[in-house]
């Protein structure tokens, strides 16, 4: 009787989302969380230093929502800045990431802490840039040559991380007094037990082509490929299965005032995938010295979401809303499920290298 519990309330945990035990969170702006999507994306960023905070908040109204918050910083190291412009033949990056999870109204919780160091060299280099001005945004404020350049980088990270059910937010029926339960009274599942913390690790490769009005990345990644132990059974067959990650984006300046940054991502673990893809026209506002830029864009989720977004961007601030407008079967539901994200970044630094284009996820 006490295994059939033990079956059903795992069964329920991941009826209730498979995500919760054996799949990291995941953003529908995936971009604007670059340190959980590639360790090699550390410090690819069009300024010195980038900051960003995340929140997810998924499901909300037919079930319990999950929560999901973030909060990252990474930067360029031994960089040398000659009137305005970076050399970056040899690039290193380093940065951290701290997230929390929910789920079922607290009774599964998730905390991880990361930290990321990764290195890109130039391949092969343009013939360099003529400045005629510091550029802000506007691709006409510098002049620059045809002349592409190609980079290749890698990133290796560790992370650390912690899972726990709170069995006192559930009901067992040792705790059932005849009109209700009592969560004072013991489980009585003695199998179950607390997961312990672990470490795993994570890497990356990530190719660049770039150019003076168009970029373009490649990038591969792979996290928990040490496969650390995840059970709450205390089965040694249980583990956290490697997340396999394929991403790509494209940045263009289309005129002066319009910018289009397009991308998508492919990801699998533990026998689910998916990918999105899609992208956002930016619209500089014409003589403001402060470059304000609007985004507005949308991403497919596959077979689960088509994702509207806006944002805007002032000087070295950014911010980004999007809403899941459901299309999978949980739009069947009584209640309509409701999902929405924001995204604030903040960069600081000079580091307007060859090819800068403004980016929501650089």
């Amino acid at each position: 009787m006490k295994k059939l519990k033990i079956i059903f309330f795992i069964f329920w945990i991941f009826l209730s989302g498979v995500r919760v035990l054996g799949q990291d969170p995941s953003f529908s702006q995936f971009f604007s969380s670059p340190l959980n999507v590639n360790p090699a994306l550390t410090g690819n960023i069009n300024s010195k230093w980038r900051a960003i905070t995340n929140y997810r908040n998924q499901w909300i109204g037919p079930a319990n929502p999950y929560t999901t918050e973030t909060i990252s910083f990474d930067s360029k190291i031994f960089q040398n800045n000659i009137n305005n412009y970076v050399d970056e033949n040899t690039r290193v990056g380093i940065g951290g990431m701290l997230m929390s999870d929910q789920a079922m109204a607290g009774v599964l919780k998730s905390n991880y802490a990361s930290f990321n160091v990764s290195g890109n060299i130039r391949l092969i280099a343009g013939n360099g840039m003529e400045e005629n001005g510091r550029r802000i945004g506007h691709i006409s404020k510098i002049k620059m040559d045809q002349s592409a350049e190609q980079r290749l980088g890698i990133g290796l990270g560790i992370i650390y991380g912690h899972k726990r059910a709170d069995f006192s937010k559930l009901n067992f029926g040792e705790q059932f007094v005849g009109y209700g339960f009592d969560t004072n009274l013991p489980t009585g599942e003695t199998a179950l037990s607390k997961m312990k913390p672990y470490l795993s690790a994570s890497a990356g490769i990530l190719y660049s082509y770039i150019q003076d009005n168009t970029n373009f990345d490649l990038g591969i990644a792979a996290y928990h490929f040490n496969k650390p132990k995840l059970t709450l059974l205390n089965d040694e067959n249980q583990f956290l299965a490697t997340r396999y990650v394929i991403h790509g984006n494209l940045e263009s300046f289309l005129t002066d005032q319009v910018v289009l940054n397009a991308n998508g991502i492919y990801q699998y673990q533990s026998g689910a995938s998916f990918f999105s893809v899609g992208g956002v026209l930016g619209y500089y506002l014409p003589n403001d010295e402060k470059d304000m830029i609007l985004n507005a864009g949308l991403w497919y989720w596959s077979n689960n979401a088509v994702i509207p977004y806006i944002g805007f961007g002032y000087g070295n601030f950014q911010v980004g809303l999007s809403y899941d407008v459901t299309i999978s079967q949980l739009n069947e539901a009584p209640k309509r499920a409701q999902t929405f994200e924001l995204s604030l970044i903040l960069r600081g630094g000079s580091a307007k290298a060859f090819g800068y284009i403004p980016s929501p996820w650089k």
